[in-house]
């Protein structure tokens, strides 16, 4: 287990990181901020040069990989790290200096217990991507085919398993202080960013994600999934079919092919709709790098380390909120928060669609050019405070891959419209999903699974047994000892315990801040 004063010199090594780059000037400015965090960052910015703008992007890039993946996960929470952080963190490219050919060889070899060349007859050591946790080299099979080679970086794992501690640690002494800093659930937060990034570190599991989205996409006019090759592929290294076409970023490059550009964003956001709507599994990184246009205006997507499940239930109010927000039906939206047990019961219904009528009604109608999908979400982010809403960890992802895909389609299409493009598949999928014959049929497999569950129930009171849906159980969290906690005997070294526990105190604190999350 980690000591204390490790988390703590860790958490001061960072904090030093973003002083430099001028990202504590606006918490030590601020007049919410404890004065002990206020003194914290005065010592952390001892002897440093100050950059006159803040730059959060710089920040978290310097201090390491796992913390540019949670750069990239807080730059869609301007709730959390406000919007000025949350603008810059979008910058943050997820790139690094590649690894040299021979420790890329090393670690295929060594994974597969074979020589590259058996596996490859042609392998370029010149990565065509490098990223914070691994990089991507084109090459040729025995039978011809060409492929891309996704590698993990030596020493990742334990790199990131390294940081992720210290996040859990200063979480959980943040989260002790209760208020605010609770009903963020920094501590779930985190959680699920381990989840997600042990997801990444494992290729065999990216692996089987591209699997089944390629056999959830198969409906998907326009879009599909590279096949993956399973005998060249372990949990460091994935081998998929190579993709020729252009990045979608590359706005140019498609206008001079030929391609529809309004068309493409429109398929792109009804491919993400189907995914998350429709199918419940998402494609959670959908970022500019990791979708493809080929000659006849397929979209492939590629990079499926980070990917977002849906329950039914959640995807029907979800739907529901969706379609409400756009028509207008702002009541009903209210309604479903209140079903989904997001927003506590003592609120009104009637002020919450309230509320919600100040977020959407300056939006409908209107082009992204004027008003977004992002922009919307900022104002929800902006009254949950108000009515006591939780954090709900299970729907970042499909938040921040909202905003992805808005700013994608918008780069196509900056006159598209986000809701007109959403309305049609969205209703449609309602009525079939929630029409008469859908709730008939539903009802009947509910009725059916109850019979069966009659000799169980009698022993049991109703009331026990919650409604499913809304809000997922949250994962179990393991148990992190609070410094305060720790017994400290009055010997000479007392005092030094005690600074040491004001130090963590104030070293969590102080990374909360930064990350936003007071």
């Amino acid at each position: 287990m980690t000591r204390p004063l490790t988390h703590i010199w860790r958490l001061g090594t960072w904090a030093r990181v973003a002083a430099r780059h001028g990202a504590l000037r606006g918490i030590q400015h601020d007049p919410n901020t404890p004065l002990p965090v206020k003194r914290l960052i005065g010592l952390f910015s001892l002897f440093t040069v100050k950059s006159r703008e803040p730059d959060y992007a710089g920040a978290f890039r310097e201090i390491g990989p796992a913390a540019i993946k949670l750069g990239q996960t807080l730059a869609t929470r301007p709730d959390l790290v406000g919007e000025e952080a949350a603008r810059n963190l979008l910058t943050l490219q997820d790139s690094l200096p590649p690894v040299g050919s021979e420790a890329v060889r090393e670690v295929i070899e060594a994974s597969f217990g074979q020589r590259l060349e058996t596996l490859f007859s042609a392998f370029d050591p010149v990565p065509v991507g490098a990223a914070s946790i691994a990089q991507v080299h084109r090459a040729v099979t025995a039978d011809g085919r060409t492929v891309a080679v996704k590698v993990l970086r030596p020493g990742v794992r334990e790199r990131f398993q390294r940081d992720i501690e210290t996040y859990e640690w200063a979480a959980a002494h943040l989260e002790a202080l209760g208020g605010e800093a609770a009903r963020l659930r920094p501590r779930l937060t985190i959680a699920n960013f381990k989840r997600w990034t042990a997801r990444e570190l494992d290729l065999r599991r990216e692996a089987a994600s591209a699997s089944e989205l390629a056999e959830a996409s198969v409906g998907i006019e326009g879009y599909r999934i590279p096949q993956i090759d399973w005998d060249r592929t372990n949990g460091r290294v994935l081998t998929l079919e190579w993709v020729d076409g252009v990045k979608i970023s590359q706005v140019e490059a498609l206008r001079a092919a030929g391609h529809d550009l309004p068309a493409l964003a429109r398929r792109l956001v009804l491919a993400f709709l189907k995914q998350a709507i429709s199918g419940g599994f998402f494609h959670a990184d959908m970022h500019q790098g990791n979708l493809f246009v080929l000659a006849d205006g397929t979209i492939v997507a590629i990079d499926f380390g980070i990917m977002g499940r849906i329950d039914r239930r959640a995807r029907q109010w979800l739907a529901e909120i969706l379609y409400g927000l756009i028509t207008g039906n702002y009541r009903r939206v209210a309604e479903i928060h209140f079903e989904a047990q997001y927003v506590p019961a003592h609120h009104s219904v009637d002020e919450f669609a309230t509320a919600l009528r100040a977020v959407g009604e300056p939006m409908r109608g209107k082009p992204v050019s004027e008003l977004s999908v992002g922009q919307m979400l900022d104002g929800l982010f902006a009254i949950t405070r108000d009515f006591d809403m939780q954090t709900q960890p299970h729907l970042l992802l499909l938040q921040k891959t909202m905003v992805m895909v808005e700013g994608i389609a918008t780069s196509l299409d900056p006159a598209i419209n986000m809701w007109d493009a959403a309305a049609p598949f969205v209703r449609e999928w309602i009525r079939d999903e929630l029409g008469p014959e859908a709730a008939l049929a539903q009802r009947l497999r509910e009725d059916t699974e109850t019979l069966l569950r009659v000799p169980a129930l009698i022993r049991r009171l109703e009331e026990q047994y919650p409604p499913r849906g809304g809000a997922p159980e949250p994962p179990p969290l393991g148990k992190v000892e609070l410094i305060w906690d720790r017994r400290i005997t009055l010997t000479g070294q007392s005092f030094v315990g005690y600074a040491l526990a004001a130090g963590a105190g104030a070293g969590a604190i102080l990374l909360a801040r930064l990350l936003g999350w007071l």
